[in-house]
């Protein structure tokens, strides 16, 4: 699944493309995603221009005079610059063509993507208005973390997978931010200290910005607005690496399952 650096991603190299152009019109060869797409979005969008292209959580949020399109990439979704020659694909469901002939072509084989409309200020929208802080910015810190964790016994792992508590933690990043820290996953939120969080928001904030600098972690399904995968898995240190030796201690990584999802961790070094 796209996660928020592949997001963010995806937000820095289409914007270029597409600000400040006119919309000229809309294909939609598929609407039936995650939510349907609404059956006046064609109409909607023509001849008007994308403001600005921004990210909220996993949302892609592309803002109009008239409101704002809320693009989801789901599990296996993707967004890339096309020319007009360039063949249409069995999961290109929707094409944004703009009037100086660029084309933004939305791919997502699984359909669990989501392209919607709203008036609204989108961070009202229901989908936004109860998300947490964004990791990036300076409202996330250890003093937050800290204070929404007292007397919460589940895994600190899950704890900061929560989009509640903060946004685009994902699994991969989890993993990986909770090592950087030396704080096990299984251990429980309410009894992680206000230092150790302090330095897990860090963490969280470092791991983030590498993914994002080498351009997302390459996922099967992933690629990027120019279809190239990004590489940030090159340099994970635990996530994927079960049995294999630590990076610090030369211990081998045990995995187990928090909430379904796999957990690699040093025993050795995470405590």
């Amino acid at each position: 699944m796209p996660e928020l650096p592949e997001v963010e991603t995806t937000c820095r190299g289409i914007a270029p493309h597409i600000e400040g152009q006119i919309i000229k019109q809309v294909i939609i060869r598929q609407p039936k995603l995650r939510w349907p797409v609404p059956e006046t979005l064609s109409q909607t969008l023509t001849g008007l221009s994308i403001q600005s292209v921004s990210r909220r959580a996993k949302y892609l949020l592309f803002s109009t005079t008239s409101g704002t399109v809320l693009l989801h990439l789901g599990m296996s979704g993707s967004l890339r610059i096309m020319s007009t020659d360039q063949t249409v694909g069995k999961h290109d469901h929707i094409d944004f063509i703009f009037n100086d002939g660029t084309i933004l072509r939305f791919n997502d084989p699984r359909r669990f993507g989501a392209v919607l409309w709203t008036t609204e200020p989108a961070e009202e929208h229901q989908l936004l208005k109860n998300l947490g802080p964004e990791p990036l910015l300076p409202d996330f810190n250890g003093e937050l973390l800290y204070s929404l964790s007292r007397n919460r016994k589940i895994a600190v792992k899950s704890f900061i997978m929560d989009s509640h508590i903060v946004v685009g933690v994902g699994n991969i990043y989890a993993n990986e931010a909770l090592f950087m820290a030396g704080i096990q996953p299984t251990r429980q939120a309410g009894k992680v200290s206000l230092a150790r969080y302090q330095k897990l928001a860090e963490c969280i904030r470092v791991v983030l910005q590498q993914a994002i600098q080498q351009g997302g972690t390459t996922l099967r399904d992933f690629v990027n607005e120019a279809g190239k995968p990004g590489y940030f898995q090159q340099q994970l240190k635990v996530y994927g690496r079960a049995g294999l030796p630590c990076v610090g201690c030369n211990q081998p990584l045990t995995e187990i399952r928090i909430a379904n999802r796999s957990t690699v961790f040093c025993g050795g070094c995470q405590r």
